[in-house]
């Protein structure tokens, strides 16, 4: 079941937390989430799995950026969530998709106990120019049902920013050959 934005706002402090929260910003069924000024872009057009791959910040001025296609840009949220109780489910926002901006290409679903802000996979398919600050993605929250456990520690959870892939640090450092 999802929660209605009423339940949201009920649940704060309670099983979810939003800072800052803005009641403007509540939908009928989810709340919007801004896009922060920073992002990040992959220094190479190849990428490893097993490899930290490098990569430089970059800033939205406020007056805007253009995106590139073919090109993935990292991004966050300018809010920090908790979900201790209910599982996060993260969206694009119809009106950012129709300008053909992909907010979030992958990975929208959250694991219950997540703590953090949440890191945008933006990939456009024209040209388009974003702004600081502006409403880019929904969160909502679906309840769970059976027994389960927080998800406490792992490599996104109580990140402080943008965080390109991690993905190296599941692969074995010595393989045997």
């Amino acid at each position: 079941m999802i929660l209605s934005g009423l339940e949201i706002e009920k649940q704060l402090g309670k099983g979810i937390v939003i800072e800052p929260f803005a009641k403007e910003q509540v939908n009928p069924n989810s709340y919007n989430l801004r896009l922060h000024n920073e992002l990040v872009v992959y220094d190479k057009p190849e990428l490893d799995m097993k490899q930290n791959n490098s990569w430089n910040n970059l800033t939205i001025p406020e007056n805007g950026l253009f995106l590139n296609p073919g090109k993935l840009y990292l991004g966050r949220t300018v809010e920090y969530t908790e979900t201790l109780q209910f599982v996060p489910m993260l969206e694009g926002r119809s009106s950012i998709g129709r300008l053909g901006l992909f907010v979030h290409v992958t990975a929208g679903f959250g694991d219950v106990g997540f703590k953090g802000y949440w890191t945008l996979e933006m990939f456009c398919v024209q040209p388009v120019k974003i702004y600081p600050f502006v409403p880019v993605c929904q969160i909502y929250y679906h309840t769970i049902k059976g027994e389960y456990k927080l998800y406490n520690e792992g490599k996104y959870q109580n990140n402080k920013g943008i965080q390109a892939s991690l993905l190296y640090q599941d692969f074995e450092i010595n393989v045997e050959k």
